[in-house]
């Protein structure tokens, strides 16, 4: 489940988690036809349950090292 079943639009940074308010990286597509969105930490610590009622997910936490490898380069 990434992003496969309807196009979405990627993330953004006013893409908020609704657990915690951290810039959001993944994007569930529940089963009931709602939304979540969660940060890196949330998404890792709710994974297992979220999949169980997900329809898809969106993961784009790629950006996170993609993020630090830029800012290393400078």
């Amino acid at each position: 489940m990434t992003g496969t079943l309807a196009p979405t639009q990627p993330l953004t940074a006013a893409d908020r988690c609704d657990r915690c308010g951290a810039p959001a990286y993944v994007r569930v597509l529940l089963n009931s036809g709602g939304e979540l969105l969660f940060c890196a930490h949330h998404m890792r610590k709710h994974d297992d349950s979220l999949r169980k009622i997900a329809s898809d997910i969106q993961d784009e936490t790629h950006k996170l090292t993609e993020s630090a490898k830029g800012s290393e380069e400078r």
